[in-house]
């Protein structure tokens, strides 16, 4: 009996140590994380792009646009934000993903900017347990992935089978899109830009650990196993260094040099899996960053990439 009752206890706290752990890791939404004008104050390298951050997200709240919902393969009820920049459905969309704890407008502030200057119509999605989404549970793009694919096929039905698509990512965004082009995604997405992705979710899982100063040897086997208990996920069921070796979609990847968070050598990993993708490095640029540190590079980089896989109406 004794034997019982310890066995028991132990699996108490082994379970009480695997949800904190989740909630740490995988659990979403938190603490102002619906704040469009939050942005990471312990971060020196956003603090000389706060003022034009703060004016990019103000402009996009006060631009008209349309919400609308999805229901996610899993039954979750999904939303976004749709911008009709072109005033015509013919123009090409770009389908948007934002990144971990983050949040449509305040991610793709600048995105956003340079695809309306381009005539882009913008589909910005609230990814899964966050803003304008259900759920609890973040995956690092494994479930995430498939929301990708749902959202294109709305995309389709909504602007019709003319109109061309592409998916946009910017981190975890990033990582979701790439990890979504080995699906079968329709024929009208005609490439993908992601911007500081990882690999893939372990990888990204162990650098966190490691800046945490833990070791993430005997740590990791725990994340895994808490989010396969609470989050019912799989985290090496996906990976966009290995999806990336499925798809002839053309992906251009953008990344910042100084990146402390998403190393810049994840996407270099990236791109040596598939040699077809393009990959420009931005020099001193931050985490999602390079945008604003040399704007005029990265529309330049972006725009020969679009004039290359949409082709413009008659």
């Amino acid at each position: 009996m004794v034997y019982v009752i310890l066995s028991v206890g132990i699996l108490m706290l082994v379970m009480t140590l695997l949800y904190f752990i989740y909630l740490r890791v995988f659990h979403t939404p938190v603490e102002g994380q619906n704040d469009p004008f939050r942005f990471p104050s312990e971060n020196p390298q956003y603090a000389p792009y706060k003022e034009s951050q703060m004016q990019g997200v103000q402009e996009l709240l006060d631009t008209e646009h349309e919400v609308v919902y999805i229901q996610s393969y899993d039954g979750l009820k999904l939303g976004a934000k749709i911008y009709r920049f072109s005033g015509s459905d013919d123009a090409p969309l770009a389908v948007c993903f934002h990144g971990w704890h983050g949040m449509d407008i305040r991610d793709f502030r600048g995105g956003v900017a340079m695809l309306r200057k381009m005539g882009y119509n913008v589909l910005l999605a609230s990814q899964r347990g966050h803003g304008i989404s259900e759920g609890h549970t973040l995956t690092y793009g494994i479930k995430e992935r498939q929301d990708v694919l749902s959202w294109t096929r709305y995309a389709v039905e909504r602007f019709g089978e003319q109109v061309q698509i592409v998916l946009f990512g910017v981190s975890m965004g990033a990582a979701t899109v790439l990890m979504a082009s080995e699906l079968p995604l329709p024929e009208q997405v005609k490439g993908i830009m992601a911007d500081s992705p990882y690999t893939s979710p372990k990888e990204i899982i162990k650098k966190v650990i490691k800046d945490m100063k833990l070791a993430p040897g005997p740590l990791y086997p725990l994340v895994a196993a808490a989010g396969l208990v609470f989050g019912h996920v799989r985290l090496n069921s996906a990976q966009a260094v290995e999806s990336v070796k499925h798809t002839d979609l053309p992906i251009l990847i953008m990344h910042g040099d100084d990146d402390r968070f998403v190393p810049c050598a994840m996407s270099e990993e990236i791109q040596k899996a598939n040699p077809a993708i393009r990959r420009a490095v931005f020099p001193g640029a931050g985490h999602v960053l390079s945008c604003l540190k040399d704007e005029t590079r990265y529309y330049a980089v972006a725009g020969d990439f679009l004039g290359e896989i949409i082709q413009p109406r008659s």
